[in-house]
């Protein structure tokens, strides 16, 4: 096995092959290697992380016409790792009045939820932590832990805002999962698995050309999912202080810094997974470690969109993100949904070629999008305009030049 074509399956065939010659048992050795790749894999996460801080504060000061981190190290590459060590150097500090065991388990739940998402990830053809055959189940259910920890952490706290928080958090979870769901089974029903890596292989044509409007829906109810700006309600400062989070500090804040960062990445991976190809690029059958590098391409170009969403919307109502849900997201992805199953089931029994099946799919949903656009516009224009409570006041004037 070429070293330079794909370096990671080397490794994994060198440690196996030593464990084997140190005279280990196939059980010892298969849970050896288990144990190193749950390591290294949860170990990339957290010191990716660092690097995402970075990013995001310097893509945030560009779009706000700001320098950003600049003073540590070079551009400021070293401004987290200073963050870092004054978090660990913090008193740790458990509040009075609240719930010990789940107040202190809130933080480890909020980043361990995201890391098991990145067991069933392919980073290549070949390097994945487990390939399941129910791996899109998987990510569901794991998932939303992360949202359970929002919700341990405002409920075991004494303190009435973050309560309001957690509340929030459950009325986000409910609304958001379902849509979220529905968009995840258009890829299942192309794709013909729920195996994230079967997933990706079946993606001749990337799955956001043959469905959009089933990438969009995932992508935006992902955002409500993690709590990210426009969606950043169980937080909102100007209403609730500091939403969930308001009795934690130190390490233990620090841990659901981390857990939002890796979260966005890990949704972003997510989109490029399932509807941008994975791995899949030119001359990854004979460099199987270009697969990473088109991975990681993908999903910094969707992170960069995450990004721009967060430094440019406004946060909604808590009225608006609900209607926003249920009467617009859920009902098309429920319609798109069987559509596609329909039109599925069509393409599979006439066997028709695969790119009139992607001109028939991508019409479909571009149609459905299309019709969604003009219901709203036309219920807008139906709606009654508010009639002003007073007389508009006089606008101030410049006084007329007077004349030689």
């Amino acid at each position: 096995m070429n070293f330079l074509a794909d370096p990671i399956t080397f490794i994994i065939e060198w440690l196996r092959n030593l464990l084997i010659g140190w005279g280990l048992s196939a059980g010892w050795v298969t849970f050896v290697m288990k144990l190193l790749g749950v390591a290294v894999v949860g170990s990339f996460g957290l010191v990716l992380v660092i690097f995402l801080i970075w990013l995001e504060r310097k893509v945030a000061a560009r779009f706000q016409q700001r320098l950003g981190p600049n003073r540590v190290g070079p551009w400021g590459l070293f401004q987290t790792f200073a963050d870092v060590i004054k978090i660990f150097t913090k008193e740790h500090i458990t509040p009075r009045g609240v719930d010990v065991v789940v107040y202190n388990l809130a933080p480890l739940i909020s980043v361990g939820a995201v890391i098991l998402l990145w067991a069933v990830i392919p980073f290549t053809p070949n390097a994945i932590g487990a390939d399941l055959n129910v791996g899109v189940l998987y990510l569901v259910a794991v998932g939303a832990l992360g949202t359970l920890a929002i919700l341990m952490a405002g409920w075991s706290s004494n303190n009435k805002y973050a309560l309001l928080g957690a509340f929030r958090t459950v009325a986000q979870m409910v609304s958001y999962e379902v849509p979220m769901v529905l968009a995840l089974l258009i890829p299942v029903l192309l794709s013909d698995t729920m195996s994230v890596n079967g997933i990706v292989k079946a993606q001749s044509v990337i799955f956001l050309v043959v469905s959009p409007l089933a990438a969009f829906l995932f992508f935006i109810s992902s955002l409500a999912e993690i709590g990210r700006t426009p969606f950043d309600l169980l937080e909102g400062e100007s209403e609730i202080v500091a939403g969930y989070h308001i009795e934690y500090s130190g390490l233990k804040f620090g841990m659901f810094f981390v857990g939002e960062f890796l979260h966005a990445f890990t949704v972003s991976a997510l989109f490029a997974i399932l509807f941008l190809g994975g791995w899949r690029g030119w001359g990854v059958e004979q460099f199987p470690i270009l697969g990473f590098v088109y991975f990681m391409l993908k999903t910094f170009a969707v992170y960069f969109v995450v990004m721009w969403f967060r430094t440019t919307l406004p946060r909604v109502r808590i009225d608006q993100m609900l209607d926003f849900n249920w009467k617009l997201l859920t009902p098309v992805g429920l319609i798109l949904l069987v559509v596609t199953a329909i039109l599925q089931k069509i393409i599979l029994v006439s066997a028709v070629p695969l790119w009139v099946a992607v001109i028939v799919h991508l019409a479909t949903s571009l149609l459905i999008g299309w019709a969604t656009v003009q219901i709203i516009k036309a219920r807008q224009a139906r709606r009654p305009r508010r009639q002003p409570v007073a007389q508009p006041r006089p606008v101030a004037r410049p006084p007329e030049a007077t004349q030689a």
